[in-house]
């Protein structure tokens, strides 16, 4: 019985580890301050918070997919597991986008534009 037992726990322990290193998470880019960049700092950001974003649904369609192929057979704990991944992906998404926003509003107030004569 303990053998079985050692088998049960070692082979939930492979799932979760492989769980945690199949799907990537995406670096997090460097968000320049809006008051001291310039124009050309901030498009960059732009792009690399954008390529951020897509990388990220993709991190949680692999998420979604692993956790839909291993289905109602999976161990609770795959299942909790899988869910923290992706409400994690999505609040870190959140967060990044927050940020690079407040940081666009910094930008903008540091640089407003030119009024016509």
């Amino acid at each position: 019985m303990r053998t079985w037992t050692s088998c049960v726990v070692v082979g939930i322990a492979s799932c979760l580890s492989f769980a945690a290193t199949a799907c990537e998470t995406p670096k997090i880019p460097t968000i320049p301050d809006g008051k001291t960049s310039t124009n050309d700092q901030m498009v960059g950001a732009q792009g690399e918070v954008k390529a951020y974003i897509a990388a990220m649904n993709d991190y949680l369609a692999c998420v979604d997919e692993e956790a839909t192929a291993k289905g109602g057979d999976a161990p609770a704990e795959y299942k909790v597991l899988m869910d923290k991944r992706h409400d994690t992906a999505i609040t870190e998404m959140d967060s990044v986008a927050a940020a690079f926003n407040e940081q666009v509003r910094a930008f903008k107030g540091a640089n407003p534009p030119p009024t016509a004569r």
